[in-house]
């Protein structure tokens, strides 16, 4: 199943290369929500994801960020897709983006892709097995052990306003800590993936779904990095909470948030 994954996001990345040379104005670009865009780009790219994964394995279960739940005989099996990791830095020409492929078996994530299109860079990872970029294995810093210094990333919480404050805070906390900077660039799947290759130190977010994460989740899982939601549980793929690190990055990010966290976020 990695050589599907992997097969589908360069074919979706081909889409996606090919798209970015098109003049802005050209693309056709909707608006799904406050904040949230999608193009004819992000949907002709996961129609290429589905059609590659439906030609070897037409039994199982997908789930894809434009297309929804698209059931099938095996649900046991359940592919987690977003065709385009990044769609308002693809609207803006900010070269960041990528395409995100995870497979779930029973509910366990088994395998995690995660291309981007522009740099050529294929990130994977299998239960198990570890995690790579272009085959080379990533492994996490596990030398940092606190914050001082530390650069991570994160996301604002632009879809959801309320935890704006709370976000704010967070990061108002952790400078507070000795977190030297802070990334945001725009793609949940990337900042995993670079949490694995040792390029940011750390990452945490609010309110992402499932296939901005699951992909990246494992990767960096595969590497050494420790994933959790805001109180160390395990749950952020329903809650969307999610931070990553190593163990102790995480748990001085989870030590430092956790007098600003409202009830909802506690998940």
């Amino acid at each position: 199943m990695l050589n599907i994954a992997i097969r589908a996001a360069r074919k979706a990345g081909n889409i996606i290369a090919k798209g970015y040379e098109q003049s802005t104005s050209d693309l056709d670009i909707a608006q799904k929500g406050v904040n949230d865009y999608v193009t004819a780009v992000d949907k002709a790219a996961e129609e290429a994801i589905i059609e590659v994964i439906r030609k070897s394995y037409p039994d199982h279960t997908i789930v894809g960020e434009e297309s929804g739940l698209l059931s099938a005989d095996n649900s046991d099996v359940q592919w987690v897709i977003d065709p385009l990791d990044g769609t308002t830095n693809f609207i803006k020409r900010f070269p960041h983006f990528s395409v995100s492929i995870a497979i779930r078996v029973n509910g366990r994530t088994e395998v995690g892709v995660v291309y981007d299109p522009i740099r050529n860079e294929l990130f994977t990872a299998v239960r198990g097995e570890g995690a790579k970029l272009n085959e080379f294995r990533l492994r996490v810093d596990n030398d940092r052990r606190d914050l001082q210094g530390a650069v991570l990333a994160t996301g604002f919480p632009f879809k959801v306003a309320k935890h704006t404050t709370a976000h704010l805070n967070m990061i108002e906390g952790l400078m507070n800590n000795g977190v030297a900077d802070f990334r945001r660039t725009g793609s949940a799947a990337l900042d995993l993936a670079y949490v694995a290759s040792g390029r940011v130190d750390g990452f945490f977010e609010i309110g992402l779904k499932p296939w901005d994460c699951a992909a990246g989740d494992i990767i960096a899982r595969e590497a050494g990095a420790l994933v959790t939601n805001f109180v160390g549980g395990t749950n952020y793929l329903k809650s969307g909470n999610l931070v990553a690190g190593n163990a102790r990055v995480v748990k001085e990010i989870l030590n430092t948030i956790k007098p600003v966290l409202s009830d909802d976020l506690k998940s």
